[in-house]
């Protein structure tokens, strides 16, 4: 493998320095080096990270390889910066046997774009039930940590308890999506002013906020590990914070849409800002924001949900849920956190590599950028100012709410384990 010196970068926003990679490792991180026959990478002004790590990226193969392949996604991860991401369960079939997850991780390991860790089904078929193999998933090749009927809850109290203590065997953790489901029937925006003035069926914060308080509950009780997907309301970061506070064993996420955008938008009708959890107030927004910022909320992930042309252009009710997230990550997070003093760059480094990669075990990444890690690593371009054109994007699909929307930063390089995947901006 050949050797490149990425030279005068700043790492983790620090004071520039030069990174020399050789084999896939990072051999010596200084000022002045020099390597003769090293490919040089010119970095000034430029932001180097650890490649980013995303605990909840839905890959859609198999079954609705129309909307997003295990390829076209993870080469939609490397133009984000990303070198390894957690595959969710619900695809057709859904992932709760270590047959249909050794088929996703090794799909991930022909591709060679990014690092694919599949996420296992809680249920099978994801219909709260019965557990599903969750013992033969971790036994597996992919060797499955995390597990989740993300797109529904695991709403049966006892279901969700027997998963947290089946995994509390073998150090894994239960990814909850919190959403119960008698109070959400029939939503179809979050549950306040603006669905009132448009005649949606709200969907209220209780829907979650309940659910987490129950799990967190849960996971006191039998000592185990629970993971909060998508946390979307100022209630449910003091459920956290308080469950934290008394030693719970709890870490969640946010996505960037949810640090970002409103329920106001919903006004303009346009499908394409219709999610799960939904958009929620001002005041959600901000509280989320402060609670990444404190360490309330544990990690960023993107919930990259991946939907074809005809399930997003059309009616607001017969709308699928879900937007794209990987190629626009970091420049959300730029834009929400950095840029308004609320986290540095190394403050994204834990909250967007050396977390989600602890919390699902990814090793080899979320690692320092020092010599003898393993040469996993993002350059950024943060200067940058464009606006967002989802025809390139290197996803199948285009459901962007950022579409026109000028972002700041840009990815310009991805390296996994030293080996480049994305090159000035362009997929190698």
């Amino acid at each position: 493998m050949s050797k490149t010196l990425i030279r005068g970068a700043k790492v983790l926003g620090g004071e520039p320095q030069d990174v020399l990679i050789d084999g896939g490792i990072i051999a010596e991180v200084g000022t002045g080096l020099s390597d003769e026959g090293a490919e040089v990478v010119e970095a000034a002004d430029k932001v180097l990270l650890p490649g980013l790590v995303d605990l909840h990226t839905h890959l859609r193969e198999p079954g609705r390889e129309d909307s997003e392949t295990v390829l076209t996604g993870t080469r939609a991860a490397a133009s984000g910066g990303y070198t390894a991401v957690f595959a969710m369960a619900n695809t057709f079939p859904v992932a709760d046997t270590a047959g249909v997850v050794e088929q996703v991780y090794r799909l991930g390991q022909e591709h060679g774009y990014c690092d694919v860790q599949p996420i296992g089904a809680v249920t099978v078929g994801l219909e709260g039930r019965k557990l599903a193999e969750l013992g033969a998933m971790h036994e597996s090749a992919a060797g499955v940590t995390v597990f989740s009927d993300d797109g529904k809850c695991v709403d049966d109290a006892v279901i969700m308890r027997r998963a947290l203590e089946y995994v509390k065997a073998f150090g894994g953790v239960v990814a909850q999506h919190a959403q119960e489901p008698r109070l959400t029937e029939g939503a179809q925006m979050n549950e306040g002013v603006v669905s009132a003035e448009l005649g949606l069926g709200g969907w209220p914060a209780v829907a979650e906020e309940s659910i987490i308080a129950r799990d967190v509950l849960l996971a006191e009780h039998v000592g185990s590990r629970v993971h909060i997907c998508h946390l979307s309301t100022a209630g449910s970061v003091e459920i956290v914070r308080w469950a934290k506070s008394r030693g719970i064993d709890v870490t969640a996420e946010v996505t960037p849409h949810h640090l970002l955008l409103t329920d106001e938008l919903v006004r303009t009708y346009n499908p394409v800002y219709k999610v799960n959890p939904p958009l929620r107030t001002e005041r959600d927004v901000l509280a989320l924001r402060e609670a990444l910022a404190d360490g309330t909320i544990d990690i960023v992930a993107t919930d990259h949900a991946p939907h074809p042309h005809e399930d997003k252009d059309c009616e607001w009710a017969a709308a699928a849920m879900g937007m794209v997230g990987l190629e626009t990550a970091l420049s959300v997070v730029q834009e929400t956190m950095v840029d308004t003093g609320l986290l540095t760059w190394a403050g994204v480094a834990e909250r967007m590599s050396a977390k989600p990669a602890e919390i699902g075990q990814a090793k080899g990444h979320g690692r320092p950028v020092s010599a003898g890690e393993p040469a996993n690593l993002t350059l950024v371009d943060t200067a940058y100012r464009g606006s967002v054109d989802p025809a390139g994007f290197a996803s199948r699909s285009r459901n962007t709410p950022y579409e026109g929307r000028e972002l700041p930063g840009r990815v310009t390089h991805t390296w996994l384990r030293g080996k480049a995947t994305l090159v000035d901006g362009k997929l190698t």
